[in-house]
């Protein structure tokens, strides 16, 4: 199904048949070198250093991974399409990082428990995203944090997740949390962008 404003719903992709294409879009690929130096300068202060243990959540093809793992840092990257995740391993093949096909709500982590919890673009899809961030807080060790990039997409048939809505789910979980408005640099997204695009850091 695609809304008004050409944004397709999550429920009607097929993410595997999608896998072959999904980098072509400039924020997804990273493959423009401007793209790309814009979403490593955000990672860099986002997450916390030296390196630590993050959790890609809806890894797709493993772009943010990568630069996370270039960045110093232990990546484990969860997406439910099988072909993200095979595109995702081969991207970074030979870093320190495991891909693990699974659901992002649940991801099947076990015990292991990690510094950052990184989502991109995953938590506007969810029915239940309040349920969802409670699990997510149960993988974070003390001290570590939520980076959760999000948006509202489109002007005349919008899907998304407003700020201050993510905003008031993830307060009770965390000590302390900030947004960063995303849609002015059109850096990140290869061109101008005028709908809402934020991420949200957020310290447990």
């Amino acid at each position: 199904m695609t809304d008004d404003d050409g944004t397709t719903s999550p429920d009607a992709v097929d993410w595997d048949a999608s896998a072959a294409g999904f980098d072509d879009e400039p924020d997804h690929g990273l493959r423009d070198p401007d793209v790309r130096a814009a979403w490593a300068e955000r990672l860099s202060r986002w997450l916390p250093g030296p390196a630590r243990d993050v959790l890609d959540l809806g890894c797709g093809t493993g772009s943010l991974s990568l630069l996370a793992a270039e960045q110093g840092h232990r990546v484990t990257g969860v997406d439910r399409s099988r072909a993200m995740v095979d595109r995702a391993r081969a991207k970074l093949a030979g870093r320190d990082a495991a891909f693990l096909v699974g659901d992002a709500v649940a991801p099947p982590v076990g015990e292991q428990r990690f510094d950052v919890v990184l989502v991109r673009h995953v938590v506007w899809t969810l029915p239940d995203p309040g349920r969802a961030l409670r699990h997510w807080r149960g993988l974070v060790r003390p001290g570590g944090r939520f980076v959760l990039v999000e948006g509202v997409w489109g002007t005349s048939s919008p899907v998304g997740i407003p700020a201050e809505r993510l905003l008031a789910l993830v307060l009770p979980l965390v000590g302390q949390a900030r947004v960063e408005r995303l849609s002015e640099d059109a850096r990140l997204w290869g061109r101008a962008v005028e709908d809402e695009r934020y991420a949200l850091v957020a310290v447990v």
